[in-house]
């Protein structure tokens, strides 16, 4: 049997995918995502660990929280998989929202404790801009782009997220969220849905933590990728370190563009994905933005997947 190198694109969750007890089996059953985890506790001061594993849930869904577990879980799930495939050769990656500091983190842009630091610091700016305005956000089921476009210009909101075809996020105050709802059907999409988050990331209430973000970025040094790293604000590979401080600042305040980003990777001929987080909501992403279905996507999440993974990707070297 061969064992060349297996070419994968990695793909990392995005908050909301958190759910109380994940990585606890990988901790378990693997020396190196213990490591992981006690490397969290140690650079937060913290026990993020015992949050991840035992909740409340209330507590690990809050914005400071999540984002530094979904961080951790996901380099922990990547460290224990390129043990397990030695031949797996990343030569992409992304991430949603807050996946995209775990990309750069996984590509080298950042050191494990450095990425860390990063997202609770984004983390808390977010909260922090939550408590200071009234904002939510409403998924656009089943709607062409142009009339989301203009139902959000009619309410005074912004889009957050361009997901797949026929699913984009809108987010800004609460009262211009709440007509959008009403309206949706109006504007000629299926169904408007208003979604349990904190409040309106990716829409102008974020300003105050997108300020505060880009001057901890300004003092950051930012290396230079071992592989592409695909922002979500530009859809396109950010490189330099300008253009990557740039782009994770903007990505606050600024629209996702998740499905023009996995049609970039497609376009380049990448066929096989890696999902690193709990929920495999990229995958059924994927599903939907995949429109010829020739992708293969793996998702990891626990130790079950993590093993149905290693195996598929080691059939294939």
């Amino acid at each position: 049997m061969s064992t060349g190198p297996v070419e994968a694109v990695l793909l990392f969750a995005g908050q909301g995918a958190q759910r109380v007890g994940m990585g606890r089996d990988l901790t378990e059953a693997y020396p190196s995502a213990a490591r992981a985890f006690e490397r969290a506790d140690a650079v937060l001061e913290r026990s993020l660990s015992a949050l991840v594993f035992d909740g409340p849930e209330e507590d690990l869904t809050k914005t400071a929280n999540c984002q530094p577990a979904l961080f951790v879980h996901g380099l922990a799930l990547l460290e224990v998989l390129q043990e397990m495939v030695p031949n797996l050769k990343p030569v992409a990656a992304a991430g949603l929202s807050l996946g995209e500091m775990t990309a750069h983190t996984a590509a080298g842009t950042f050191e494990f404790e450095q990425g860390l630091r990063l997202v609770a610091q984004r983390g808390l700016f977010m909260d922090e801009a939550c408590e200071a305005t009234d904002g939510a956000m409403a998924a656009m089921i089943g709607g062409e782009e142009e009339a989301v476009r203009r139902l959000a210009e009619a309410c005074e909101v912004d889009v957050a997220n361009f997901n797949s075809p026929g699913q984009i996020v809108l987010s800004g105050c609460s009262e211009g969220i709440d007509r959008a709802v009403a309206q949706a059907k109006e504007h000629g999409i299926r169904m408007g849905r208003k979604l349990k988050v904190a409040g309106a990331y990716h829409s102008a209430l974020m300003t105050g933590a997108q300020t505060k973000l880009g001057e901890v970025l300004a003092g950051v040094e930012v290396g230079q990728p071992e592989i592409p790293v695909i922002s979500n604000f530009s859809a396109a590979a950010a490189s330099t370190p300008q253009e990557i401080r740039d782009s994770l600042t903007a990505q606050v305040t600024g629209s996702v563009r998740w499905a023009e980003s996995m049609d970039l990777l497609l376009s380049k001929g990448h066929r096989l994905f890696v999902e690193l987080g709990p929920g495999k909501v990229l995958s059924g992403l994927m599903g939907r933005i995949d429109k010829n279905k020739e992708a293969e996507i793996l998702a990891v999440e626990d130790r079950d997947s993590l093993e149905e993974a290693a195996a598929r990707l080691a059939s294939l070297a």
